[in-house]
């Protein structure tokens, strides 16, 4: 069988819809930089599988382009919040998380274009994927919620600590649930310490939102905009509200 071709964002962040339909749900987003493997291709929609999570989606042709250079296993990702660049196009916005393909002293390359990117990258790691993203999180507080969102123009919970630690160096899952299965389970909230992923779930049982533990009994998550909360043994408890908002099922230590 052969290999896939591979497709790579050429803009800012594009919607990945769950259907090949401009109606259909967003499922995530794929941001500037990030490659795929091309699965199928029609004539208006193709279907990807993103390298840094494995998640699959429908994205519009006129919103992604072909490239023929090897995904980069430790890709460059700035972490500004957004940044304006100038291209032979127009300005372009770079967000969160984006990434810089062959980049080299403040340029990369992207869909035959070399650009100047200004703000602060991870090509030059500073502390473990914990400390990265105590330094980092500040700059997402307030980001409205948006389902399958990625970016601090909207973001949804398990993109929130998705996109925090893959600026650390650390690949997770998408989705919630599919988090709440990665690295050691910690058995009491007492032994939790600073960067473990906090897990709530539903009537059902069913794993639906994810947050970061913070010291001092801190939560940091994504509901109706990114904020901290208070974390304790029930759930997570909104002081505004005076109540438990979401409740408690699991922590995990994910490095």
């Amino acid at each position: 069988m052969s290999q896939p071709e591979t497709a790579i964002c050429p803009l800012s962040i594009v919607p990945v819809r769950r259907e090949a339909d401009d109606r259909a749900e967003q499922v995530t987003q794929w941001l500037l930089g990030e490659t795929a493997d091309l699965l199928e291709q029609g004539p208006k929609w193709a279907r990807l599988r993103f390298h840094h999570d494995g998640y699959e989606g429908w994205v519009d042709n006129k919103q992604m382009a072909l490239t023929h250079d090897l995904p980069d296993p430790k890709p460059v990702r700035s972490i500004e919040q957004f940044v304006h660049i100038a291209t032979p196009s127009g300005t372009m916005i770079v967000p969160f998380g984006a990434v810089l393909p062959s980049y080299s002293a403040g340029r990369f390359h992207i869909a035959g274009e070399r650009l100047s990117f200004p703000g602060r990258t991870t090509a030059q790691p500073n502390g473990t994927a914990v400390m990265r993203l105590l330094a980092l999180k500040d700059q997402w507080l307030n980001t409205p919620y948006l389902w399958g969102g990625r970016s601090p123009f909207g973001v949804d919970c398990s993109g929130l600590t998705q996109m925090l630690y893959l600026v650390g160096g650390v690949r997770l899952p998408r989705d919630a649930w599919q988090q709440a299965e990665t690295g050691k389970a910690v058995e009491e909230l007492r032994r939790a310490v600073t960067g473990d992923l906090a897990f709530f779930n539903n009537d059902a049982g069913r794993v639906v939102h994810v947050g970061i533990v913070l010291e001092n009994h801190g939560i940091l998550h994504a509901s109706g905009r990114v904020r901290i909360d208070r974390l304790d043994e029930e759930g997570i408890f909104n002081e505004a509200e005076q109540r438990h908002t979401h409740r408690l099922c699991g922590i995990r230590r994910v490095v």
